[in-house]
This record gives structure tokens, C-alpha cells and sequence, in this order.
């Protein structure tokens, strides 16, 4: 069965490099050994956010007297429901990529897959048949999962991975969030808003430590007003599942110290998935648990290319659709414009929401610039107001020799759908004056953008 292209790997990198394959007349098939949409639409993105969607709604009824409404008295929820809500969500997605992929005329092939040298694939299915395809080209795009540290092993009971805490049968009474990144402080915000007692430990000084540092200490404060424990400065050295809980030994700079819990999720990032498919016996070259691909994603053989969270390049779903997009536009010889890692956007949906595109203040003075940064608060937002929620700011950074946008750095309700703004307009080299003569609409949370631009300059209206 020959093909001018198969996919391993179903995940928003590999379905969206099948459908855009299929878009430029390839004959496409696509690998998956267990659900389409991979993990992003199945078992992370998707279904995180329909759970911190209930979360939200659950702290909205908690405080409906702020918006003039009757009081819900003692509102509740049935936790079963919010996860299978949850799940109901993750099954919806799966079943529209299968619609794309008949739509697209991909052909879907389930089972396990290992590549092998001549351009082939074998996919062994349920039952433990292998059958071998072939094709001219072979995008590798099989994902990643929870990594596990020797001290923190995963039991998926009492210690667990993401995957877990995303279909929990009951819901914990206490939790230890080893690890503040995206995964770690979105699980704990939606564990402590429903009523779970929550301790963040993190190894670094600062939660969220990929952001900026007033990002990163701002949301520390406000989770800890929620009720969220957090440690920083700290790792679990080792853990103790023999009773009825978990016990952690935490080291932290004044010594050691024992916390108990229901359950400990861990964490601390992601571990690529590259072992046991064939990469070895065709030759693939692999460094520090990633596969090594230049700069259009083909692999060292010829033929056999890599794309998404198995790459040393951030393991972001967007990053892997555009790196996806990208492979297969070369490959059909369309002029392909190279992937600028340095305007990614990153997002983080606990509440307060955190998104940021570009250089940090601390990364811009660095590499030595000399900078003008602007800040504005939602306190000082109309529609932030109205909406009741003021938490957070958006802090600017620009480069005052030429007024390039170096970084945006966003914190607060919503902001994740707005840092795109600062993408595209770093993107078509928009200077902060351009920035500040676009008018942004009134009441908006995106005029808070225009604002900090504008205090950069020294122009800023409202405060």
C-alpha cells in the first residue's frame, strides 16, 4: 500500500500536516494507535479547559451577590459530571478530526507504528497483525507524554500523570502539584477551585518560570489569595504511597519537610515519544531524547522527516501544526517562509490567564537593548471593571533605538485571546507609535494593550 505521504501520529502536529498534505494533492495516510486528535484534543489541551470552564462557572455562582443576583445558596456540583463533561468535550473533538480526515480523503490506519528503512512503515493493529506501507515520504509526529523522575515514579493512583487528574473518579480532598508550568498551575487552579486543598511545589524561585518575573510573582500572589499552598525553592526527594495517602519528603532551603495528601500529580514537563520505533535501525539521529531535523524538519535520512513535541523546540500544539504546515509546503516545493521560534506564543488558562509572545524584560536588558516598558493595570480597565474581574496587567516591552516590540507579557481574565495582537503585529515589524495610532475599540479589555503601549511612550491616558 503506497502512499506520497504517511503521518505517524494523530495529534493536532500530525492531523493538520495530513490535511494540509492532502490540501496539495498528496495521496495521505495517517497513523494512530489509539484516538484521533492525539493528546492535545483527548487527554490535555481540550479537555483541561472544558474542566476549568466548570471551575470558572462554580466560582461565578460563589460570588453571584458581587453582580447584584440573588445569593445560590450552598452551590454545589456532582464531580462525576464535571469530568464526564469533560470527557463528552475530548470525544466531540475526536470525532470532528475523524470527519476531517474523510473529508480530506486521508486514509486512517489504526495500530502501532515503526518505521523501517526503504521508506516503509509497519503498523501493528489490536489483534497484533502487522501490515507494511509505504511512501515517498514519511512525517514522524508521534507526540509526547507525563515524564516521570526516578524519585516521583507514577502508580496512576496515587501518584499521577495529567492523564489522570483528567478523569479522577472522585475528587481528592488534598493534592501536591509537583511543578509549575502550564500543566501544573491550570490542574491546581481547577482542583482548588472545587474545593480541594492544593500545595504547589516548585523547584525554581519563581512559579510559572518560563514568564516574566513580574508575571510569574503576580500570579504566585493571586493564587495563594485563592487558597493554592505554594512552595518555591523546593523539590520532592522522595514519596511514600504505603498508607492511605501520599507522603512527600519536600527539601526545601530551611530543610527538609513531610506533606500529606489524597494524591500528588506530577508535573515536571513532558518526555518525547521516540523509543521503540525503529528510529535506531533506520538511522534517525536522536540528542537528549529529541530527534534532530534542519531547518524544514527532514530527519538525517532522507525521506523521514519530524515534527511537533519530539523536537528540542517548544512542545507547544500550535508550534507542531505550523512546523507540520511548514514540512509539507517544502516538500511540495511551494515557497516556505521559516518558522520564527522567537514569536511563539505561550498560554497558561489558570485564573488569572497568562499568555506571552517574545522577550522577557529580563531577556531584552541581556541581550542589550535599551528599553522602554509600559504597564497597565485592569484596575484600571472600564470593561475589567463592568466584568468584575481586575486581576492582572499587560506589560510591554519595545526597543527605544527603533520602537521594535520585543515582548508582551499579559496577566488576566481573557488575556489568552488577545496576545495574538502582539504576534501579529511583531510579525509585520509594527512599531510602538503604529501600535499607539491603531485604534483599539471602547469598552474592551484589548484597549489595555493600546494602554501599555502607550505608557511605554510616556502617552498613556488613564492612569
Amino acid at each position: 500500500m503506497n502512499y506520497d505521504i504517511i503521518v505517524i501520529g494523530s495529534g493536532p502536529g500530525g492531523y493538520v500536516t495530513a490535511i494540509r498534505a492532502a490540501q496539495l494533492g498528496f495521496k495521505t495516510a495517517i497513523i494512530e494507535k489509539e484516538n484521533l486528535g492525539g493528546i492535545c484534543l483527548n487527554w490535555g489541551c481540550i479537555p483541561t479547559k472544558a474542566l476549568l470552564k466548570s471551575a470558572h462557572v462554580f466560582n461565578y455562582l460563589k460570588h453571584a451577590e458581587q453582580y447584584g443576583l440573588n445569593a445560590v445558596e450552598n452551590p454545589g456540583f456532582d464531580f462525576s459530571k464535571v469530568i464526564q463533561r469533560s470527557r463528552g468535550v475530548a470525544t466531540k473533538m475526536s470525532g470532528g478530526i475523524s470527519f476531517l480526515m474523510k473529508k480530506n480523503k486521508i486514509d486512517v490506519i489504526m495500530g502501532t507504528a515503526k518505521v523501517q528503512k526503504g521508506k516503509k512503515v509497519s503498523v501493528t493493529d489490536k489483534d497484533g497483525k502487522a501490515t507494511e506501507y509505504s511512501a515517498e515520504h514519511i512525517i514522524i509526529a508521534t507526540g509526547a507524554r507525563s515524564r516521570e523522575l526516578p524519585n516521583l515514579p507514577q502508580d496512576g493512583v496515587k501518584v499521577i500523570g495529567y492523564r489522570q487528574a483528567l478523569s479522577l473518579p472522585e475528587q481528592p480532598k488534598s493534592m501536591i502539584v509537583v511543578g509549575s508550568g502550564a500543566i501544573g498551575v491550570e490542574f491546581a487552579d481547577f482542583y482548588n477551585t472545587m474545593g480541594t486543598k492544593v500545595t504547589i511545589v516548585e523547584f525554581m524561585p519563581n512559579i510559572v518560570p518560563v514568564e516574566d518575573e513580574e508575571v510569574s510573582k503576580h500570579v504566585e500572589k493571586s493564587l495563594k489569595k485563592s487558597g493554592i499552598e505554594i512552595m518555591t525553592n523546593a523539590s520532592v526527594e522522595s514519596v511514600d504511597t504505603s498508607g492511605n495517602g501520599v507522603k512527600a519528603n519536600v527539601k526545601t532551603a530551611t530543610g527538609n519537610i513531610t506533606l500529606e495528601a489524597d494524591i500528588l500529580l506530577s508535573a515536571v514537563g513532558i518526555s518525547a515519544n521516540i523509543e521503540g520505533q525503529g528510529f535506531e535501525e533506520v538511522g534517525i539521529q536522536t540528542d537528549k531524547g529529541r530527534v534532530l531535523v534542519n531547518e524544514w524538519y527532514e530527519t538525517s535520512v532522507p525521506g523521514y522527516y519530524a515534527i511537533g513535541d519530539i523536537l528540542p523546540t517548544q512542545a507547544l500544539a500550535h508550534v507542531a501544526s505550523a512546523e507540520g504546515i511548514t514540512c509539507v509546503e517544502k516538500i511540495k516545493g511551494l515557497h516556505v517562509e521559516k518558522i520564527d521560534y522567537g514569536n511563539i506564543p505561550g498560554c497558561t488558562y489558570c485564573h488569572p490567564e497568562i499568555a506571552s509572545v517574545g522577550l522577557t524584560e529580563k531577556q531584552a536588558k541581556e541581550k542589550g537593548y535599551e528599553i522602554k516598558v509600559g504597564k497597565f493595570p485592569f484596575s484600571a480597565s472600564g470593561k475589567a471593571t463592568a466584568n468584575g474581574d481586575t486581576d492582572g496587567f499587560i506589560k510591554v516591552i519595545f526597543d527605544a533605538k527603533y520602537g521594535e516590540w520585543l515582548g508582551c507579557h499579559m496577566v488576566g481574565d481573557g488575556v489568552t485571546d488577545m496576545i495574538a495582537e502582539a504576534v501579529v503585529a511583531r510579525k509585520l515589524e509594527t512599531t510602538g507609535h503604529e501600535v499607539l495610532k491603531s485604534i483599539h475599540p471602547h469598552p474592551t479589555i484589548s484597549e489595555a494593550v493600546m494602554e501599555a503601549v502607550a505608557a511605554a511612550y510616556g502617552e498613556v491616558i488613564h492612569i
